[in-house]
């Protein structure tokens, strides 16, 4: 009975130690599992989140090439057959101060082709005019065309008003968009690419797959661009022609009203492998005593522990090597922040002031004569930028009292502006340069300005600091500002080492502080 016992002893136990071993392994297999599950789904969620990000992004950059419809629209409804042409023209040769239009033309009726560029030759001239031939009874086209070695993305569109018919295209530089939205895209986990209905790569994060058709060089097909009811887009885990490895590929129609353009926004496959060889192995270890198998379970979770420190050390060390290029490109982007900024103010101000130029030739000679020398000398402060990206602020108050006499002739008694210099001192120190513009041109923008309310602004000027504040009256139909001006003053005084630049809203009034840089000579 004692040997019965104990043998029945030891076989319960064997069974007990079995089970336990058993109830482990498939524990620490079931958890593996989970935790994988959820880190793909986690990464597939994350995917998912930036390419909304993404895309918002790139239909917010590519609606912009849709505003020069709208302002045709409006020339075409304010204007007669006497004065179209001249306001065409000079609508176009707004449009080609942009570094990415390379040509742009139109035509009234049957009229001879006009270019808002330069002086067209032959060639290029027949070449437009045999387009809109093929085109003629075309609303919209957009098209992909390689001439004079380099891709083009035509734009052309027709628009009819009073029986007076308007055909009108531009030609976007397929490289220079390339560099542009290479320089203000933040977001840096993922790629993007945008193509049309045919396939026609019009941007991509590599030069060598712009103008290709991108049902060919990738694995995107044609019936990714063809969405359910229930959802707006197709997702697929593919091999980037890019990156060379597995990415969440999502494919979806840019948020452009009539446009019939697509994105792909690409993220790495992020995933981990559990390593089932060497728990089975360890697992085999543990079938002796209980001891020895939570020894075992111990050792493998260290050693678990110990792999997960290394790599995430790995992932780190590339993180800050990231960061190092990161800053890197910061640095290099310092000009040409500025020269959009320069860009920016370009267009819209020229034409505007233009208008109100015109409008002055006939009503006041004198002031159209002051405004043409003001404007003028503008022009040439924008062209001439300092070395150092500052000016001593007596400069810069030169420059902006031209600009305020400008904006003050066009808004009359709707805009004020009044400079209280504290310390005469102060204007031998150093400001960035376009400061002050970039200062008024936010508050002219986003704020209502009429004779009952006017718009409010003070310059007062102190030992170490020139202080802005405007009267808020915010637009209600402003559109989300994307305070690129403000963003290109910070990186300049964090380059000077300075902290105390500041905006701020305070009782109803908008307050900004531009700290002064001293030179030491």
């Amino acid at each position: 009975m004692k040997f019965k016992y104990n043998t029945t002893s030891r076989r319960a136990f064997l069974i007990y130690v079995i089970i336990s071993i058993l109830i482990t392994v498939t524990s620490v297999y079931v958890l593996s599992k989970l935790i994988t599950d959820l880190t793909e789904q986690a990464s597939e969620d994350m995917a998912q989140r930036s390419f909304y990000k993404k895309q918002e992004f790139m239909s917010q950059e590519f609606s912009k090439f849709l505003e020069q419809e709208n302002q045709i629209k409006h020339i075409l409804n304010i204007s007669n057959s006497s004065n179209l042409s001249t306001n065409l023209k000079v609508l176009s040769s707004l449009q080609a101060t942009n570094a990415m239009i390379t040509n742009n033309w139109f035509q009234i009726n049957d009229d001879k082709i006009q270019f808002g560029i330069t002086f067209p030759s032959d060639e290029r001239e027949k070449e437009a005019a045999d387009f809109i031939l093929k085109n003629k009874d075309a609303n919209h086209v957009s098209t992909v065309i390689f001439q004079n070695k380099q891709w083009l993305w035509r734009i052309y569109f027709k628009l009819t008003s009073k029986n007076i018919v308007v055909r009108y295209g531009y030609d976007i530089n397929l490289k220079n968009l390339h560099a542009y939205l290479s320089t203000i895209d933040k977001t840096v986990s993922n790629y993007a690419f945008v193509f049309d209905k045919t396939g026609a790569c019009i941007f991509h994060p590599d030069l060598k797959f712009v103008g290709k058709n991108i049902f060919d060089v990738s694995s995107v097909k044609p019936s990714d661009t063809i969405f359910s009811k229930k959802k707006d887009f197709v997702k697929r885990i593919t091999m980037s022609e890019f990156l060379k490895l597995d990415v969440i590929r999502f494919t979806k129609k840019l948020d452009i009203k009539g446009s019939r353009w697509f994105v792909s926004v690409n993220s790495p496959k992020i995933f981990e492998v559990e390593n089932v060889s060497l728990i089975k192995k360890y697992s085999t270890w543990i079938y002796s005593i209980t001891t020895v198998m939570l020894l075992l379970i111990f050792y493998i979770f260290s050693y678990a522990n110990r792999r997960a420190y290394k790599e995430k050390e790995i992932v780190e060390n590339e993180k800050n090597k990231l960061l190092v290029e990161n800053e890197k490109i910061i640095k290099e982007k310092a000009l040409i922040q500025l020269q959009q900024l320069k860009e920016q103010i370009n267009p819209h101000f020229l034409f505007n002031s233009l208008n109100s130029l015109y409008m002055l030739i006939s009503s006041d000679v004198k002031t159209a004569q002051k405004f043409t020398l003001n404007l003028s000398r503008i022009y040439r402060y924008l062209i001439d930028p300092p070395e150092k990206n500052i000016v001593p602020l007596k400069q810069e108050l030169l420059f902006i009292e031209k600009y305020i006499f400008l904006q003050q002739t066009r808004f009359k008694e709707e805009l004020f502006f009044s400079i209280q210099i504290e310390d005469q001192e102060a204007l031998e120190k150093f400001i960035p340069y376009l400061a002050l513009q970039v200062v008024i041109e936010n508050a002219i923008k986003h704020n209502k300005a009429t004779q009952e309310t006017p718009l409010k602004t003070q310059i007062l000027i102190r030992k170490d600091q020139v202080i802005i504040t405007n009267n808020l009256q915010k637009k209600a139909d402003s559109e989300p500002g994307t305070k690129f001006g403000l963003n290109y003053l910070n990186s300049i005084y964090q380059f000077y080492s300075k902290t105390n630049f500041e905006t701020s809203e305070k009782e109803g009034n908008f307050v900004c502080i531009l700290p002064l840089i001293h030179i030491h000579s």
